[in-house]
């Protein structure tokens, strides 16, 4: 299982069963209670609690704050994102 604190908003992420699509990567689009998801293949999100997401998460594939993704054509530096002022 893998902990809380492995992934963050932005990530791109791998689930055990893929998406209708055939595409197994994910995007975390939102976190709290519920986990919102963009599948990357079509496009469609989801929204799934945080435990059910905790059970059907496989691993973790780039970090937003990894150097490495600076280099691919739609990085977005983890600051640059919009959240919500609560």
């Amino acid at each position: 299982m893998i902990k809380n604190e492995e992934y963050a908003l932005a990530d791109t992420v791998q689930m055990k069963k893929p998406h209708a699509c055939q595409k197994n990567n994910w995007e975390i689009m939102r976190l709290g209670a519920d986990i919102r998801l963009k599948c990357l293949g079509c496009g469609r999100t989801i929204m799934m609690p945080r435990a059910e997401f905790n059970r059907k998460l496989k691993k973790v594939l780039t970090k937003a704050n990894d150097p490495v993704n600076k280099k691919k054509e739609f990085y977005l530096p983890k600051e640059n994102l919009r959240r919500p002022n609560f």
